[in-house]
């Protein structure tokens, strides 16, 4: 055979195994296994991107090398999760946009939605930071087993500044209280509650007027302040102006103000004790002066019988259990409360009588049998203990408890310190009786 013959046929076989390396699927030749033999994609994931040049496994039925997109994708290492803005929506969006809080994608700042700079693409356009939608974006509210489609990543040649700063302060993070003024530095505090009266401590009595007990509480800390509506005044009716001791005019305007002053344990000549008192014979109740001092004027002009001016009220739901010539009993279970110097001729109950916490039972005058006395209510709580048995406790703080009640705020309590407390019993003049 000639030789050039011999090279015309080893082109031709060179040729053929040329053509069988190039051979790829769909030219009849040999082929991988068909698309619906493949893995699915898991649900969000991105597929691989269209073949550009042959490859030997192009449906992922076999290994194959990892698919490098930094090409196509640009690298997104630095972009920002969305996980804290699904969870959180924006407060200032509205209720509609609550549907697609679990949105994935990139939020475009606002700076990029401005009208001198082009549009995003559509297919691109993820919830911006209106609130507004892009009507491509894709729907992730469906059931989480369905393919939620390609995750859509930013235009890697997007401005730097409509990205937004991630490291900045979160909307929802936003409280009320940092939206207000600077200026108004008393715009989100709340307004201070005034007292409504002033009192000293409990056993501060008037210098020289006796020992107040040492220890008080409550005990009766649920009542109703005996007076349905005047203004009261707890003080002393012998240590103060127009008492035994102090002299003057009971009507005195200094009788008529605060602060307020216990004078339970206040000496008198009675032997009247309490185990609550640090001394025998002593003031077993508080006095209560009641009104202005106008009132008082008018008082003292007026006939016993007629003297209609204060409205006292029962304490407590219970029992008239006692009337005597110038008092009255009310027993509420384990307590006995007892009222003193009403005006007896305008009685409002009877013994016997079922009452209820704030019925009208009287009026405040100065009943005392033969014994002058000055305009107030005496007012005394009787418990029985179990042990001592019925015995005399301090009514201050349960009377200071029920007029911040009556009077709709917090009483002021005022610290005497050493001033106010006695610490020498007071004595009782030679001839001198303290009845009261």
């Amino acid at each position: 055979m000639k030789p050039t013959r011999l090279l015309l046929l080893a082109s031709a076989a060179l040729m053929l195994a040329a053509c069988d390396f190039v051979r790829f699927p769909g030219d009849g030749g040999p082929s991988p296994a068909p698309p619906d033999a493949g893995p699915s994609a898991p649900p969000g994931a991105p597929g691989p991107p269209p073949p550009s040049a042959p490859v030997d496994d192009p449906y992922g039925s076999g290994d194959q090398p990892p698919i490098d997109t930094d090409a196509d994708a640009g690298d997104t290492s630095d972009l920002p999760t969305s996980d804290d803005d699904a969870e959180t929506p924006d407060p200032a969006l509205p209720d509609e946009t609550d549907t697609d809080a679990a949105d994935t994608d990139t939020p475009i700042a606002e700076d990029s939605l401005d009208a001198d700079e082009p549009d995003p693409a559509p297919e691109t356009t993820p919830e911006n930071g209106d609130g507004e939608e892009s009507s491509d974006a894709p729907d992730t509210t469906s059931d989480p087993d369905e393919d939620a489609g390609p995750v859509v990543i930013p235009d890697p040649d997007t401005p730097a500044d409509t990205v937004p700063d991630v490291d900045g302060p979160d909307d929802s993070d936003v409280t009320p209280e940092d939206t207000i003024d600077e200026g108004d530095d008393t715009a989100s505090l709340p307004e201070p509650v005034q007292p409504t009266f002033s009192y000293f401590e409990a056993g501060a009595l008037l210098p020289g007027s006796g020992q107040g007990a040492p220890e008080q509480v409550a005990y009766a800390p649920d009542l109703v302040f005996p007076i349905a509506e005047a203004p009261a005044y707890l003080q002393s009716q012998v240590f103060s102006f127009g008492g035994g001791v102090a002299g003057g005019d009971q009507c005195d305007a200094r009788n008529y103000a605060y602060p307020w002053r216990d004078n339970f344990c206040e000496v008198r000549s009675a032997n009247r004790t309490s185990p609550y008192c640090p001394q025998p014979k002593v003031h077993q109740g508080q006095d209560i002066r009641v009104g202005t001092p106008q009132e008082c004027n008018t008082l003292r002009r007026t006939s016993a019988s007629d003297r209609t001016f204060h409205k006292v009220v029962a304490v407590s739901d219970g029992v008239i259990s006692h009337v005597g010539t110038y008092s009255v009993n009310l027993r509420a279970g384990g307590r006995i409360f007892k009222y003193m110097h009403m005006n007896m001729d305008k009685l409002q109950v009877k013994a016997g009588d079922t009452v209820q916490a704030g019925q009208h039972i009287g009026y405040v005058s100065n009943d005392f049998g033969g014994t002058p006395t000055t305009f107030h209510l005496h007012f005394e709580i009787t418990q029985n203990d179990g042990g001592a048995g019925w015995v005399h406790v301090p009514p201050y703080l349960s009377l200071a408890k029920a007029y911040e009640r009556r009077e709709g705020g917090p009483g002021a309590v005022v610290e005497a310190g050493t001033v106010g407390v006695a610490s020498t019993p007071f004595v009782i003049p030679e001839g001198m009786e303290i009845i009261e």
